[in-house]
């Protein structure tokens, strides 16, 4: 029998993606669980050892329940296509090299599928290569116990790709029944039917069915920050970034006395002043800018 999870517990999610990691706590959110990520507990990031969706989230859960001693959440997820026997399955995430840059794994997959032609001729209405997005949770406990939960979403792909919100693969993944692109979708409609929102829904059913969910519309108000530095972290391309713009000017909207630069003046002083402090990196140009134009927004000289 599965074991279950009370309001107030304490779960780490085990993942150093921002983006993953926000994900999975907005669904938390309504469960009152105090959800705390590995990178913020400073665990080590495992080693992905396994050849299997299954194997690979258990390695991450594993490791974060022994080094907290706390139940922990863990997902593996991927992009798996027809045409190319399933690739690039478990190693999505290595299709975007060491930095991370899904804007390079785009453009290995687009090649991959047209070296076998699989894209429509040009002005042809065909839709792209069959694929599926697939979501395996694990949760385990310190003592090794572990339960896995599996969702799918189905579609076909589009070159060249499409929006830029999301995260990953998502700008080339178009759902059945969908006409635009992950990436073009608000993130809302997104997570509707994710397939880590239907993984979601199955570790729901088995260790959160007796926690009454509480609405969560009414979120204090100010400033996601959490939501606006997962976007930064997780963003590839240049359509990304300039939806990320966006985000930030509608937070500057709502938001502005929140800001600690008062004028444009005082905003340009800042991305100075972070420019001069901030680390090297090995980000995707994309994704320092975005990076940086959050920063700056919260920089004090």
């Amino acid at each position: 029998m599965t074991r279950k999870l009370i309001r107030g517990m304490k779960l780490v999610v085990a993942s150093h993606n921002k983006g993953k990691v926000w994900e999975i706590s907005e669904l938390l959110a309504p469960y009152g669980l105090n959800a705390i990520s590995a990178g913020e507990l400073g665990l080590a990031e495992p080693d992905e050892t396994e050849t299997t969706f299954e194997g690979n989230a258990r390695i991450k859960a594993i490791a974060a329940a022994t080094g907290s001693g706390l139940p922990s959440l863990a997902d593996d997820s991927g992009l798996e296509i027809e045409l190319l026997d399933g690739a690039p399955g478990v190693y999505s995430a290595n299709w975007a090299g060491p930095s991370k840059d899904f804007g390079l794994a785009m453009k290995k997959v687009g090649d991959e599928i047209a070296a076998r032609n699989g894209w429509p001729a040009p002005g042809k209405a065909d839709a792209g290569p069959r694929a599926n997005f697939i979501s395996v949770l694990c949760l385990a406990w310190p003592d090794g116990d572990c339960a896995f939960f599996t969702g799918k979403v189905h579609g076909h792909l589009v070159w060249p790709p499409r929006g830029g919100n999301g995260f990953g693969y998502d700008p080339m993944f178009v759902p059945d029944g969908e006409t635009r692109t992950y990436g073009e979708m608000d993130p809302a409609e997104k997570y509707a039917g994710s397939h880590r929102t239907r993984a979601f829904a199955a570790f729901k059913r088995d260790c959160l069915d007796q926690i009454a969910p509480t609405a969560t519309a009414g979120k204090i108000a100010g400033r996601d920050l959490q939501a606006l530095t997962a976007a930064a972290a997780s963003l590839s391309t240049r359509e990304e970034l300039a939806q990320f713009v966006q985000r930030l000017r509608a937070d500057l909207q709502a938001n502005g006395k929140a800001w600690s630069a008062k004028s444009l003046d005082d905003y340009f002083a800042a991305l100075q002043g972070y420019l001069g402090d901030m680390p090297e990196t090995k980000d995707p140009q994309w994704r320092m800018m975005a990076k940086v134009l959050l920063a700056a927004s919260l920089y004090e000289r």
